[in-house]
């Protein structure tokens, strides 16, 4: 069997792990209401709209 030769580094051995650790990009939706870009099922932050009814007053 295979014997490795030197001592992997712990920053090289770190670094090819994080490759598997990347964060994706968070998901989008369109706020059926007023249009503005949001996160779904999070309230809109543009009008206070979640689920067809307001969620709270957006001044």
């Amino acid at each position: 069997m295979a014997v490795p030769k030197k001592k992997r580094s712990k920053a090289r051995g770190r670094t090819s792990k994080s490759i598997n650790m990347r964060l994706a990009n968070p998901a989008k939706s369109v706020c059926p209401r007023c249009g503005n870009v949001k996160k779904p099922h999070v309230v809109c932050s543009n009008c206070g709209w979640y689920k067809g009814r307001v969620a709270y007053a957006v001044k």
